[in-house]
Order: structure tokens, then C-alpha cells, then sequence
């Protein structure tokens, strides 16, 4: 073998060492900066970042979120640690301030604490609640506060663009609450500390899949709009006491309304007395109240559910002009004729006790 050869070799060979000991070496490097972000650095606590775990989020979404924000320095090796420490780990929906110094050990432990949660939440509202009874019990089930609601519902603004529907809501100075008569009653499951927005689109979104072609059928054929529909389903939902007498009750409405008379309902009266307690002016408070506007009050009273906008669709063919209740609403009058009403309700009035 020539000396140049084997220079040649010898150089060869020694550029395989260096690559194979700067390889250990950046092993080890890297072992060691995992073992540190394992274990923690406390001078690290520059880099902060607010987890945010929403429903759909699971361990791989949380370990992406963590890399990508600096958190973890292997979304890896952080799956691993968790699935030998904890493999049953539940993950908790809900915001979480972390910072780059935390340990594994104690990041794991964090995300059983949330900052805020946004735990899932069974909420019923019942067919007929109001936005306020709707506000209280969104609060009282920690999803939102009941004023933060109530303003949202204000306005349709924010809302319009993705529901058709609501363009049918007139642009009015007497509306109070654009949004009432739409938040659909049903069971929902809410994430607690939610923003009152996204609450309501869940409620439009339930609304949305419900609207049946009869119920804009029965529109175009008697020139009403939708907004008008539910506007009287909520005065008759308020008024059935859930006695199965809606259809009697909306040829009523309809009647009076056909021989431009007044409803005068009493239940509308109630809604206006609420909306004065939240602030409203008398103009806006006297335009709900049936006594005293010509027609319809200027928005719904309620949320209606589908039933009783079916029982305004499929109001029954009558001549009824008055009605009241009695046996404390367990039963109904219904006359065409005022001196028969006025008659009847002197011999039953008694038994309303309540």
C-alpha cells in the first residue's frame, strides 16, 4: 500500500470518529434537554401560553399545543410520558396559563385544575321561559352571567348573516329583546364559562332545523312573516297554561286580530311589568302591552315551542272572539259573545284562588 493511500484511509477513518462522537454527543445534548424539560427549569418561565381544550381536543391535539407554543420541547416524548404516568388521563375542557419551567409532573397536574372551565354542563330551558328566565339559568349553571346574555339578545346584528330567519325581525326602536321568540327551548349541553354568543347560536341552530315548510306556507298565504308567527305563538304558549287548548286559544288571537280588536292579553301585560324591572322605557314597555297597541306586541314574549307554532298553524276554525280561564287554569271558556263572557266569568271567577 503507497503512504498516500493510507493517509487517504487514515483520514477517512478519522472523520467517521468525529461524526460518530458529535453524533453521541448531540444524543446526548438532546437527552439531556429532555430530561431537563421533564423535570423542569424554573429560568424558563419566560415563555407563557393559555391552553385552551375544547370537546373535540384529545391527548395528541393537547401535545401539538404544546410544542407549537414552547411548552414541551417533543410533542413525543410528552404523549409517551403521559400515557406510561397516566393512561387513563382525562382531559378537562377548560383554560389553563402555563409556562415553559412547569414539569411534566406538574403541567399533568395542572390540567386537572383549569383556570377557567368550560366543563360540559347539562341545561334544560322549558318551553315558554323568557330570555330572563333563560339568562338566570344560564348563570346558575355557570355558562354564562345573566347580564352578559341579556345584552347579547338585544340586538340581531351579530347573528343575522348566518340565519335567514331573523331578517323577518323588523328594525325597530321598541324591540327589547331582538332574539326573544328564537332561543329554542330544549336540553342542551353547554361548556361552563362559555361567551353568551356562542350560547345563543346553539339555540338559532336549534331553532334553524326545526322550521317546517308548513309553518312558512301558512305564512305567504296569510302575509305574515315568520317574526309575526312566533311573535303570536308566544302570547298563546303563555297563555295555554299546557292545557292542550292552544288551537282554541290562537282562533281567539287570530279572530281578534282579523277584526283589527285587541288581543288583550294579560300575559303581555306581565312581560312589559318585566322588561320595565330591567330598565326598559314606558314606550318600549307599552308596546308589548295588548291593551293598549293595536295588534301584536312589538316582539315575542317568550320562546314558543314547536307546538304551539303548530297550534297557530293549525289553529282550529272558530268564531271565538273571548276566553278565560278557570279552576285555577285547569279549565277554559271560550265565547263569541262578550255578554256571555262577562256572564260566565262572574259565576267562575271564584274558583281561581291563586
Amino acid at each position: 500500500m503507497s503512504e498516500k493511500k493510507s493517509s487517504k484511509g487514515l483520514i477517512i477513518v478519522l472523520l467517521i470518529v468525529l461524526v460518530l462522537v458529535a453524533g453521541a454527543f448531540g444524543g446526548y445534548v438532546v437527552y439531556d434537554k429532555i430530561q431537563a424539560d421533564i423535570k423542569g427549569e424554573p429560568s424558563k418561565t419566560d415563555i407563557e401560553y393559555t391552553l385552551v381544550i375544547g370537546e373535540s381536543d384529545f391527548q395528541y391535539d393537547v401535545s401539538q399545543k404544546l410544542y407549537n407554543n414552547g411548552i414541551v420541547i417533543n410533542d413525543t416524548v410528552w404523549s409517551s410520558w403521559m400515557d406510561k404516568h397516566y393512561p387513563d388521563f382525562v382531559y378537562i375542557n377548560g383554560e389553563y396559563q402555563l409556562n415553559a419551567g412547569m414539569s411534566y409532573e406538574e403541567i399533568a397536574a395542572k390540567l386537572q385544575a383549569p383556570d377557567i372551565s368550560h366543563k360540559t354542563v347539562k341545561v334544560v330551558i322549558p318551553e315558554g321561559y323568557t330570555v330572563f328566565d333563560i339568562s338566570k339559568t344560564l348563570e346558575e349553571n355557570g355558562v354564562c352571567s345573566a347580564s352578559d346574555f341579556l345584552e347579547a339578545c338585544k340586538s340581531k346584528d351579530a347573528f343575522a348573516e348566518d340565519y335567514s330567519f331573523l331578517e323577518t325581525v323588523p328594525d325597530s326602536d321598541t324591540i327589547a329583546y331582538e332574539l326573544e321568540g328564537f332561543l329554542f327551548p330544549a336540553t342542551y349541553d353547554l361548556g361552563e364559562n362559555t361567551e353568551p354568543d356562542d350560547v345563543i347560536r346553539e339555540m338559532l341552530d336549534a331553532f334553524e332545523v326545526r322550521i317546517d315548510s308548513k309553518w312558512t306556507d301558512y305564512c305567504e298565504a296569510n302575509g305574515m312573516t315568520l317574526f309575526e308567527l312566533v311573535n303570536l305563538a308566544s302570547v298563546v304558549e303563555k297563555e295555554t297554561l299546557g292545557q292542550g287548548v292552544a288551537e282554541d286559544i290562537a282562533s281567539v288571537f287570530i279572530n281578534r286580530l282579523n277584526s283589527s280588536t285587541q288581543l288583550q292579553s294579560d300575559v303581555t301585560i306581565d312581560y312589559g311589568n318585566a322588561l320595565r324591572e330591567a330598565g326598559f322605557p314606558d314606550e318600549i314597555v307599552t308596546s308589548y302591552n295588548t291593551y293598549k297597541c293595536p295588534a301584536l306586541p312589538s316582539g315575542p314574549i317568550c320562546n314558543p315551542g314547536v307546538k304551539n307554532i303548530d297550534a297557530v298553524v293549525n289553529h282550529n276554525d272558530t268564531n271565538y272572539m273571548f276566553f278565560f280561564s278557570y279552576n285555577n287554569g285547569a279549565d277554559f271558556y271560550f265565547t263569541d259573545s262578550y255578554e256571555d263572557f262577562s256572564a260566565q266569568w262572574e259565576k267562575l271567577k271564584d274558583t281561581n284562588t291563586q
